[in-house]
């Protein structure tokens, strides 16, 4: 199975389809992708050669946000929400839903993923 841009993709899969296991691209921007390839957008990983995969990891890096890069522009968001103290950036930094649900019995995954030691004074 081939490791394109931090992902390995099903080898039985279509590119258009296995392309979207990589952070940051979805259908649209794999159909996309595809388009600007040519025929070769439905040809299946395994039977692709590696010259269409440089030419898939060239315009994915060239035209979209992908892996780390999207990452890291999440990141340096979450930040900005927090240092200009907005409502999102409060529930970013406790760890609860930022987009309106409810909290009272939900909401566990993303006090979950928290896991924040709070250091005691004294």
């Amino acid at each position: 199975t081939p490791h394109i841009l931090g992902a390995n993709l099903v080898s039985h899969k279509q590119v258009r389809i296995a392309s979207t296991q990589i952070f940051g691209i979805g259908p649209q921007k794999a159909i996309e992708v595809c388009d600007q390839l040519g025929p070769s957008g439905n040809i299946k990983v395994n039977k692709s050669t590696n010259y269409q995969f440089d030419q898939i990891i060239k315009i994915m890096s060239q035209n979209h946000l992908v892996d780390s890069e999207s990452k890291k522009s999440i990141r340096t968001e979450i930040k900005r929400l927090i240092s200009i103290s907005c409502y999102r950036g409060f529930r970013h930094n406790a760890g609860l839903p930022l987009r309106g649900q409810r909290t009272h019995t939900n909401a566990k995954t993303c006090r979950k993923l928290r896991r924040v030691s709070i250091k005691k004074r004294g």
